[in-house]
C-alpha cells in the first residue's frame, strides 16, 4: 500500500495535535514523552518539506530527511524562545504553536530543495572516451 500526498500531510498535520493530546497522561510514561519528542523533533521539518509536488528523485528524498530534524529543532527553538520572550512559554503553548504551523504548513507545497530541482544528483551512464567520434 503507497501513501498518497494527501495521506501524507494529513498524518504530519495530526501529528502535532496528537503530541498535545498525549500530555494529558501520566507524567513519566513513555507514552506522553515519546509522541511529544518524535514531534518536536521532526513534525515541523516534514511539514514544510514533505509535500512537494509530484515525486522525489532519490538523491532529494536523501536530502529532505537529513534536513528534517535540523530544521524542526531550528523551529522549536525559535518558537520556544518567542515564547520565552513574551513570557508566554509552557509546554501546552509550544505545542500548540507547533501544532498549529505544522497544520497551516501542510497545507502548502513544501519548500524546495536544491537536489529536486537541479538533478545534479542523479548521475548518468557516460559515453565511453572516444565512443562518439
Amino acid at each position: 500500500m503507497t501513501l498518497s500526498q494527501t495521506h501524507v500531510r494529513v498524518t504530519v498535520a495530526l501529528s502535532g495535535w496528537l503530541a498535545l493530546a498525549a500530555t494529558a497522561l501520566p507524567g513519566a510514561s513513555p507514552a506522553r514523552w515519546i509522541p511529544v519528542l518524535l514531534f518536536v523533533t521532526l513534525g515541523p521539518g516534514f511539514a514544510l518539506l514533505y509535500p512537494q509536488p509530484g515525486t522525489l528523485r532519490p538523491g532529494a528524498r536523501l536530502e529532505a530527511l537529513a534536513l528534517v530534524a535540523p530544521l524542526s529543532l531550528s523551529f522549536g527553538a525559535l518558537m520556544s524562545t518567542c515564547l520565552f520572550l513574551v513570557h508566554g512559554f509552557s509546554a501546552t503553548a509550544f505545542l500548540i504553536s507547533l501544532a498549529a504551523f505544522s497544520t497551516v504548513a501542510c497545507a502548502f507545497p513544501g519548500l524546495p530543495l536544491p537536489a529536486a530541482t537541479r538533478g545534479a544528483v542523479e548521475r548518468t551512464k557516460r559515453a565511453k572516451p572516444g565512443a562518439g567520434r
